[in-house]
């Protein structure tokens, strides 16, 4: 029961700030509330696809498969592969962080992964089409090329930042998901 409450302080702690809320100022209670549960309901109707999608990857993608196209050695392929897959999922951003520890647990690469994140982020082909016929194909372009060299200097830098220790310590948390 002690390790559930530490767990989940942050969230018993909002619970009672709302609850706060509503006893001393219930406008903003009220308000605050209304979009706390807006919020969740958005989460639970993303959420559960998101896990289905995970549990069939899992299950349906072997680990020599993922290691072959996006482990340490897949070099282009994979950092296409993950750039690929980020650019045509749908989603809210954090639904993607499930995934990308799936493919950590997986055995894709963390940088192939940083890619994953760094264009599910910004690069997603329904929105850049729907950008384009706004905005035109001349500034979608140069902001896909723009984002494209973001993706690949932040993943490269974050790369380089983290030592070998934090990335095996991030490796040991995906495989315990």
């Amino acid at each position: 029961m002690k390790n559930t409450i530490k767990k989940y302080r942050v969230s018993i702690i909002m619970v009672l700030v709302l609850v706060l809320m509503n006893v001393f100022i219930p406008s903003k209670g009220q308000q605050a509330t209304d979009i706390t549960m807006n919020n969740v309901y958005e989460m639970i109707k993303i959420i559960p696809p998101i896990f289905i999608l995970l549990g069939l990857l899992d299950v349906w993608v072997p680990r020599e498969k993922m290691i072959k196209y996006m482990g340490d050695s897949s070099g282009i392929v994979g950092v296409l592969i993950a750039f690929l897959l980020g650019s045509a999922a749908a989603g809210p951003l954090y639904a993607a962080f499930p995934i990308a520890g799936t493919l950590l647990k997986k055995g894709a690469s963390f940088y192939n992964v940083l890619i994953f994140i760094g264009a599910w982020s910004t690069t997603k082909i329904p929105l850049l089409l729907f950008e384009a016929s706004s905005l035109g194909w001349k500034f979608t372009l140069i902001r896909l090329g723009l984002d494209i060299i973001g993706i690949w200097m932040i993943a490269g830098i974050t790369y380089k930042t983290l030592n070998e220790k934090d990335r095996q310590k991030i490796y040991k948390i995906s495989e315990e998901m």
